[in-house]
């Protein structure tokens, strides 16, 4: 009569088909917390770095969105950009399984990336986020910016495209606009890429930056910007929003030097107009 209480006990603990195990993941770096939220049912999380230095001034808010198959903490560890700006509120969130073009099961974690796509489930959990964040911090609405790599960087393209009211920058690192509208509110853009990406092409994000550079009304010449590790940025100057593109050798990674740059490019971006 025991044995079948027994055998499931034993498929638990094994984590055996029809019993798996759930993955765990990583935890938060030093100096951070998971914050959870219900949006529409759905459990959310994010790992979230309150200001090491509070000035006199309202802290930043830094979103930090990992690529397909990412993690929040890992991502937060990795890019080491939080010591970077110890005044500005950082926020990792954590993805759900997505189905993408190379994942068509969505066995991995990740964002929508239309506009419409997952019922819109991840620019509602940004709404959420944003709100408690600006509350909890005392964050600064007029400063509110966005990096993501690979898929969190098409992402960010998809906040350009719809929350542009609540951004006052973006940077995709090996992004791309996946759906493209007929236009885009002018916003700053930073955009790494690397010429050998095999996941998403160069050329795709050469178009998305020329995309920007339009909406943005740019100048036509570029001009040094910056450079950090193996990056080289230009810049577009434009009296509505600058881009900057920041090109590398490499392939679909997110290279040394990006973090510095995105950094140096955030700062140097003035608050939003209201």
């Amino acid at each position: 009569m025991r044995l079948l209480p027994l055998l499931s006990l034993l498929l638990l603990t094994l984590g055996l088909p029809g019993q798996q195990k759930p993955r765990e993941l990583p935890k938060p770096p030093d100096g951070c917390v998971e914050r959870v939220w219900d949006v529409g049912g759905i459990r959310r999380s994010a790992i979230v770095r309150a200001p090491l230095v509070r000035g006199e001034a309202k802290p930043p808010v830094v979103f930090g969105w990992h690529g397909h198959h990412g993690t929040a903490a890992r991502v937060a560890d990795k890019w080491e950009i939080m010591k970077l700006w110890p005044e500005a509120v950082f926020v990792f969130p954590q993805g759900l399984p997505t189905p993408t073009v190379n994942d068509p099961q969505g066995k991995g974690n990740g964002w929508q990336t239309r506009p419409g796509a997952q019922e819109d489930r991840d620019l509602r959990f940004f709404d959420v986020m944003l709100t408690d964040v600006l509350k909890e911090q005392g964050a600064d609405k007029d400063r509110v910016f966005a990096l993501g790599h690979s898929n969190g960087g098409v992402f960010c393209y998809l906040l350009c495209q719809t929350r542009a009211d609540r951004l006052a920058g973006i940077a995709p690192v090996a992004g791309v606009i996946a759906s493209r509208p007929k236009e885009l509110t002018p916003m700053p853009v930073l955009h790494v890429a690397g010429r050998k990406d095999p996941i998403v092409k160069f050329t795709g994000q050469e178009a998305s930056i020329a995309v920007a550079r339009k909406a943005n009304a740019c100048v036509e010449t570029a001009k040094p910007w910056g450079e950090a590790g193996a990056l080289k940025g230009e810049i577009w100057t434009s009296e509505k929003a600058p881009v900057v593109a920041a090109i590398h050798d490499g392939a679909h990674e997110f290279p040394k030097g990006a973090s510095e740059l995105i950094v140096r490019f955030f700062r140097e971006q003035p608050p939003k107009a209201r």
